[in-house]
C-alpha cells in the first residue's frame, strides 16, 4: 500500500500487509522524506507486528506542535486498511 501523509515532513509511507491466523501483519515499512534514521527505526520496530498492535502503540503520537507525527500517520494508514 502507498499512503500519502498529511501534516508531517514525510510525504508518503509504503508498506505491505500479510494475512496471518492472528490478523494482518505489517511488513516492509518505508517512508519517503522525513527524519530518515528515525523512520527506518520505526519501520524495523513494527516489522512483523500485528497491524492492530501498531495502531494501538502509534496512534496519537504528536510531533512538536503538530496534531500528528510520522508514526501516527502510519497508524492512520493501517486503520484505512482494516
Amino acid at each position: 500500500m502507498i499512503y500519502k501523509t498529511k501534516g508531517v515532513c514525510s510525504v508518503q509511507i509504503e508498506f505491505e500487509l500479510e494475512d496471518s491466523p492472528e490478523g494482518k501483519r505489517v511488513h516492509n515499512v518505508r517512508y519517503t522524506g522525513g527524519c530518515n534514521g528515525n523512520l527506518q527505526g520505526v519501520g524495523r520496530l513494527v516489522e512483523g507486528m500485528l497491524a492492530e498492535e501498531v495502531i494501538r502503540r502509534l496512534e496519537g503520537i504528536r510531533c512538536g506542535f503538530k496534531n500528528t507525527s510520522c508514526p501516527d500517520q502510519l497508524a492512520q494508514a493501517l486503520k484505512q486498511c482494516q
